[in-house]
């Protein structure tokens, strides 16, 4: 019998409005423990927005987000702040500051939020190097880094208060293939050997396929896709083997409107 996998986080009926525009639609989803699952979809479908919700950046029209026992969609900043201390974010850009060197940058969540010792900081700061494969890189400025290497420490900055959870947002994007593999690798590794959940947004279909455990794919803020690799390689859903293959032929179109085209055409003529 298969032993039953704690969820860590929940989603039900999740509903998200920009003016008149639906970007998140009655989603629900649940994310289990030790496992990498893939956010993936075309741009606008609404994946960046998910995730925004699933770090508590931004509240829901309706709907529910489930993380360590509390609804995240309803709670008060403090404590949210309190909920942010148990996961990591590497952002797109890896979002360091350029005014701190590589080891501040790192060192910055424990500043804040950990009552350390400078020595057992900068030993902390050490071995996050160490797993991301940077050691001895904490004295460089982030201006001196090339874009791999600004990722990995924004990932080593991620890991540093030993998340339960880590969020990716397009963790590849910009970088060349060799650099991409060694990324994937270091979300997999990390994965497995912290035993943590992974949560990447990402549309780089080979990283999908490499660091995948289950895939999500969005399309107009509505699920309509999920499971493992092999069965979303070998879906007969024609939105998601688009989407799969980079056709440009399918139901998934580049035109996208924000308003009804002949409306707008008869309302500019009675003007």
């Amino acid at each position: 019998m298969t032993a039953k996998r704690e969820v860590v986080i929940s989603v039900k009926n999740l509903m998200k409005n920009f003016g008149p525009r639906r970007i998140i639609n009655d989603v629900s989803l649940d994310i289990y423990e030790g496992e990498t699952l893939v956010i993936m979809g075309g741009s606008g479908c609404g994946k960046s927005t998910f995730l925004r919700h699933l770090i508590g950046s931004i509240r829901p029209d309706s709907g529910e987000v489930w993380m360590f026992g509390q609804n995240i969609a309803s709670i008060s900043e403090d404590e949210m702040d309190l909920i942010r201390k148990r996961f990591g974010m590497l952002f797109q850009s890896g979002a360091l500051f350029d005014s701190m060197t590589v080891g501040e940058n790192i060192a910055l969540p424990l500043k804040e939020h950990a009552k350390l010792d400078t020595t057992i900081i900068n030993i902390i700061v050490k071995m996050k190097l160490e797993q991301v494969g940077l050691r001895g890189f904490e004295n460089l400025m982030p201006s001196q880094l090339s874009g791999g290497m600004k990722k990995r420490v924004g990932l080593a900055r991620a890991m540093v208060m030993d998340p339960k959870i880590v969020f990716y947002d397009e963790p590849t994007a910009g970088l060349d293939p060799v650099m991409t593999g060694v990324v994937d690798k270091l979300v997999i590794d990390l994965t497995k050997k912290l035993q943590i959940t992974s949560v990447v947004v990402t549309h780089d279909m080979a990283s999908v396929f490499r660091i995948a455990d289950r895939i999500v794919m969005l399309h107009q803020g509505n699920i309509v896709a999920i499971g493992t690799p092999d069965e979303i390689r070998n879906t007969n859903n024609p939105l998601v083997r688009q989407f799969v293959s980079g056709s440009a032929e399918g139901p998934i179109s580049f035109v996208q409107q924000g308003d009804d085209y002949l409306e707008h055409l008869t309302a500019e003529i009675t003007e």
